[in-house]
């Protein structure tokens, strides 16, 4: 499986890559505030790079549960100075977690490659960004909004409901003329979702591999690790390992992560192993 990021940039995907998460907000729920300065920015990338990162996942807008909407120009001020100096320096590949028009479209601009929106491009004239700079975009699931995603969610089939979401997103993106080569899906750990839920998620993760398209997952440090082990988000290193390990082995593709050198060297293995069971290719006969 490879990701067409354009004509010259391709990822190949038969085994697990990671993307580096670099928020540069006050109010992220692990690194808020690390990372605002564009030095300190640049400082990080290049050590996830160096660490094995293929791609790297900016985002200007909180979107831990309860979190509030931040106003355009202030997201905007947030990340398009950081795309900017993280293109011009490094062969990466961009990712701009964003759920804006115009953010996405500035971002495009100064180099980013990717788009990862958890509202699902619901925003009017995104559709239209992305259909013009004929880009890769990230579908994930979410249940409400940030702000009111964890108010009780509930669901009678937690998989076959995400996988109608999926479903009914291919085919609506595919009417608007975005080639299903371009997309990615998350089902959406810790949006719209109780502990068990995600839990039952990840223990049924390669279920969403029929639709053959690559799986990103993110996992890394949220409070299904935290609440599940009883500890504060800076002691999740190793659940959220774990919780990355066990995706790997079901398909996931692309594993976004605060703790990429950690990460990188559980993927070693998990590929190695993926590799010597020859299911690599994953080939699921299951039909969505």
């Amino acid at each position: 499986m490879k990701l067409i990021i354009s004509n010259n940039k391709k990822v190949d995907l038969t085994f697990p890559k990671v993307m580096g998460i670099l928020n540069v907000t006050p109010d992220s729920f692990f690194d808020g505030g690390k990372y605002n300065k564009v030095s300190c920015a640049v400082d990080r990338v290049f050590y996830m790079i160096k660490n094995g990162a293929t791609f790297i996942d900016i985002g200007g807008e909180s979107t831990r549960p309860g979190s509030d909407i931040v106003e355009e120009e202030e997201e905007m001020d947030r990340v398009i100075p950081i795309i900017e100096a993280l293109a011009s320096r490094f062969d990466t590949i961009i990712s701009v977690n964003t759920s804006r028009t115009l953010v996405m479209k500035q971002s495009l601009l100064v180099g980013a490659h990717l788009i990862n929106d958890v509202r699902c491009f619901s925003e009017k004239g995104s559709l239209d960004v992305i259909s013009k700079f004929r880009i890769p975009i990230c579908l994930v699931h979410m249940k409400g909004t940030p702000k009111t995603m964890q108010r009780k969610p509930k669901y009678n089939n937690i998989i076959s409901e995400i996988k109608d979401f999926f479903s009914e997103k291919i085919s609506y993106f595919e009417l608007h003329g975005i080639n299903k080569s371009k997309l990615l899906l998350d089902p959406g750990f810790g949006f719209g979702k109780t502990v068990s839920h995600n839990y039952d998620l990840l223990s049924n993760l390669k279920e969403f591999n029929c639709f053959e398209l690559p799986i990103l997952v993110g996992m890394s440090r949220k409070s299904m690790i935290s609440k599940f082990l009883n500890v504060s988000f800076d002691k999740c290193m190793l659940g959220s390992i774990t919780c990355a390990v066990i995706a790997a082995m079901q398909g996931a593709k692309i594993i976004r992560t605060h703790d990429v050198k950690e990460t990188m060297d559980a993927l070693h293995i998990v590929s190695y192993i993926l590799k010597k069971s020859n299911k690599f290719n994953n080939k699921d006969t299951n039909k969505c």
